[in-house]
This record gives structure tokens, sequence and C-alpha cells, in this order.
């Protein structure tokens, strides 16, 4: 026995020895942590936009990112508490999401799904899955902010129209038209099995011509994963990006909004397009630009209302920042001490003072509590505890008032985390300054607006956390 003991003991140790802290935790904001590594790889991301955009290195590069950041633990907090409280909400982004990655892969020029995956990580400096949640994110608090506070900031429609006439040509509409996506693959299928597609997708148009829901067709029969999330929709199209024969088609005035195409028959697969909108080429009206401009001007009074609104997300938020980090956007009276997690040692007594203070009280009005019944053995108050607590605490109800705690936790650091135990991703920022009230900046310079202005993506206008801090929008893409 006292061999197993030494070696257990030896073997316990070399264990310990062995543990290291694989990333610090800076911050706890509710159920999700921000580590020390998330903070540098914001930094990197700053100063990687900055690089691109600025053209700067050394000393001027590192002052601005030191700019750029001073605020930086503020923001992710502030980043944090918006997005939780988007999914607490029961916001859905998912076609958005879907339709900005699908307009990135036009841009890229890339068909097959790994090398645009690839391409991502390459101008990114992040995975295709991190970049789209950094999206995600970024689209969620835009339609959070959008929803609780922009939506009640109203501007007079005097002002609205005075900026529309002073700024007409902002407001001008291309030939674009909105489609959604049936895909029936027959790449590498037998001459049958091809036939049964062309079958397959006959009957398909015969349903959505007599009036069933397109989306629904499209979620119950594409083979295309990824638009048939979101039921085939797909990025605004103008002229001159899809096939010739296609766009004679979709670009007919003739054919109007929720006319369903006959198959087309592409490379590898089969095609089922329905026009969802189309807008064409002019000068937008006053209406139709009136939302837009409504947003816009309403930004500067946004600030101020959604500082309070951080700050009552701040005061209701479980959050302890450790020493040595700083949160400029601390409310005051806020407790945000870090606490260390010990091990609470555990209460004893002596077996006079539990013979003092037993009391008969009937336990579940059978037997009385603390008696033992005839012909039993009286097991110790933690070991009754143990088994009556056996299921859930809320279907167990209290523990009687005499009866001893549970034993207390084994003792653990909190600053240490498994290399598994990564945070949500971070929402996306923008490495450089832009104008609060500035649309987002496209992922290339040179790579014309996905969407007219009168048909605003939601998330085309970010509101900043921070006058001067940047909004979470999608990392600029490398020139």
């Amino acid at each position: 026995m006292f061999r197993c003991t030494v070696v257990i003991l030896i073997a316990s140790a070399a264990f310990a020895a062995d543990v290291k802290i694989v990333e610090e935790i800076a911050v706890k904001v509710n159920g999700d942590i921000i580590t020390q590594g998330d903070l540098l790889e914001r930094e990197r991301m700053v100063r990687q936009g900055i690089q691109q955009q600025e053209h700067l290195t050394g000393p001027a590069l590192d002052a601005a990112v030191a700019q750029q950041t001073k605020d930086m633990l503020e923001t992710m907090i502030d980043e944090r508490l918006l997005v939780q409280k988007a999914k607490e909400l029961d916001i859905k982004v998912e076609a958005e999401v879907t339709r900005r990655m699908a307009e990135l892969q036009l841009e890229s020029g890339l068909s097959d799904p790994d090398k645009f995956h690839e391409w991502v990580r390459e101008q990114t400096g992040m995975t295709f899955e991190d970049y789209k949640q950094h999206t995600t994110d970024a689209y969620l608090t835009n339609q959070l902010v959008r929803s609780e506070i922009s939506s009640h900031i109203v501007v007079p429609e005097e002002d609205a129209r005075k900026y529309y006439e002073d700024h007409k040509a902002e407001f001008v509409k291309k030939d674009q038209v909105y489609l959604s996506q049936l895909e029936i693959v027959t790449q590498g299928k037998t001459p049958e099995q091809v036939a049964a597609a062309d079958k397959k997708a006959q009957d398909l148009v015969a349903r959505a011509r007599r009036g069933d829901k397109f989306s629904d067709l499209v979620r119950a029969n594409s083979d295309d994963p990824e638009t048939s999330r979101t039921g085939g929709q797909l990025p605004p199209m103008e002229k001159g990006m899809l096939r010739k024969e296609v766009e004679a088609i979709v670009f007919n005035p003739k054919n109007a909004k929720g006319y369903v195409t006959d198959p087309i028959k592409v490379d590898g697969g089969i095609l089922i397009l329905r026009i969802e909108d189309r807008t064409e080429a002019g000068q937008a009206s006053f209406d139709e630009a009136k939302e837009q401009i409504q947003e816009h001007l309403a930004g500067p009074r946004m600030q101020p209302k959604l500082r309070d609104y951080l700050n009552r997300l701040r005061m209701s938020a479980f959050l302890e920042i450790k020493d040595g980090y700083v949160d400029s956007g601390a409310v005051p009276g806020k407790d945000t001490r870090w606490h260390e997690v010990v091990g609470l040692k555990p209460e004893t007594t002596t077996k006079e003072e539990v013979a003092a203070h037993r009391k008969r009280k009937k336990f579940l009005g059978i037997v009385p509590h603390g008696s033992v019944a005839p012909g039993t053995k009286e097991t110790t108050p933690s070991k009754a505890y143990a088994s009556s607590s056996q299921g859930s605490p809320a279907s167990q109800g209290p523990a009687p008032a005499d009866m001893p705690p549970p034993s207390a936790p084994i003792k653990q650091d909190s600053t240490t985390i498994t290399p598994l135990a990564k945070p949500d991703a971070l929402p996306p920022t923008p490495p450089v300054k832009q104008d609060p009230t500035s649309t987002t900046p496209p992922l290339k310079k040179d790579a014309a607006p996905a969407t007219p202005p009168v048909k605003q993506d939601p998330a085309s206008v970010t509101p900043p956390i921070k006058q001067d801090a940047p909004p979470p929008t999608p990392p600029i893409i490398k020139q």
C-alpha cells in the first residue's frame, strides 16, 4: 500500500510539473472570455490594415497602431455585449452572411470552394470559418443597433429632403437583378441518373410555377449546401456577371418579378432561377432613398444613445477584468474586479456538536430527520446529502437547514484554458478609423458596391461603438 501511494504521488507531481498556461484570460464577459491572444490578434489586424491603406512603417506605424488600439479593450467588451444581446433577442442574419460570402467569391473569381477559402486565408490571415464568424458578428451588431437604437431616432423629413437634393449623385441606381437559385448536380452521374435529374428539374419548375414556395423547394431539393440554407438567395447581379444565355432571360423586361426559369443546363449541373426583384439604372427617387438618408443623418444623434445602451448592458453583465488590463469604457459603480477561484475549506465539527444541535424534524413526513430506522446503519451527514442530491437541484428542492453543504470544488487556476477552449470569434474591426456615419468600406477599393444605394445592405452602415473606435466590420482584404 505504501509503495502504491508513493508511485501515485510521484506521478501526480510529474503531471503538475508539466502543466503550462496555454492562454491568459484577460476579461470575462458573461459566458464569453477575452484572452491576451485575442488582444494581440486584434492589434495585428489593425497593424495590417494601416500598412495596407496608409503604407506606414517604423515609428510612424507604431504610433498609428497605438492610437488605434488605445481603447481596444473597451471596444472588444462592447462588441461581445452587443453580439450576446443580439443572440438573446434571436436576431437572424444567415441570409445576409450567405449573400456577403457569395459577393466576395464573385470578387475573387474562384468557383472552387477550397480555392476560395484559401484565397480568404491569404487575404485576411484568417480561416474562412473565422472570417465568416467575424462577418456574422458584425451583422448581428448592426441589426441590434438598428432595431434597438437608430429606429427610434426620427429625422425631420425636410432635413432628409434637403440632403437628397444636395447629394443626388449618391442615389443613382444600377441595372441589377436579384435571384434565387436551385441547383441539381449531374457531374459524375450515369446517363440514367442524369435523365432522372432532368425529370426532377422539370417537376420542380412546374411546382414553383403552380405556387409552391420557391425557398422551400430549394431547401428540400437543392444540391448546393451554401445557398440551400437560405432558400437559394444570391447576391445582386449586374450585367456582365452572368452567362450570356442566363442574362438574356433574367434581364428580359418581359420576365417580371416572381418569374421562374426553365431548367438551365450548365457544366456539371442544372440550374433553376427565380427573379426576386430587379432595379433599372437611373436616378433613385426621394422615396426610394429616404430610408438610407434617414439612417445617415441619424448617425451623429445615435452616439450618446448607443453609449447609454452599452452602459446598461455593462451594469447588468457579469464582467471581470484582470489586473493590468484597462477598460476605458468602465461604468462608475460597476465592480469589475478580478476574483480568483480558490478552494473552500470544508467546515468541520465534532460529534458532540452534531448531537447537541440535531433537531427531530420529519423528513418528507415519513421518517423523523436525524433518526435512524431500525435495522439500518446511520450515515454521515455528507453521505446522506449526496444520496439525496443525485437529481437536479431544481427537482430535489433545498437541503434541510441543519444539513452541511456539499464539498467545495477542487481548486483550479482560472487563468488557464486548454487550446480547445477557444472563445467565440471576435467581431471584425476594420484596421483604420473611419467617419462614424460613413458606410462600411468594401473589401477591395476597386470592387463595385454589391447593392444599389436604395437597397442598402443591413450592415452597410455600421454605427461605431465609440466615436474614436472603429466599427465592427470584416477586416480589409489585401490589395
